[in-house]
């Protein structure tokens, strides 16, 4: 399987949800507090899908 780098939206868009996942896991901002697992697992899959998939 040959990785590619991810576009440079999904790599920002992917920081963000896992900035926010960690602020609402912290307790720091409490709207997000009980989606922060999904939101750093959603992050996740977005790079990892960025890096599997050429163009993405």
């Amino acid at each position: 399987m040959k990785l590619t780098p991810p576009k440079q939206w999904v790599f920002w868009v992917a920081l963000v949800l896992a900035v926010v996942a960690l602020v609402g896991a912290l307790g720091l901002f409490a709207p997000v507090a009980g989606f922060a697992t999904w939101l750093g697992i959603a992050a996740w899959a977005l790079l990892a899908a960025g890096n599997a998939i050429k163009g993405f």
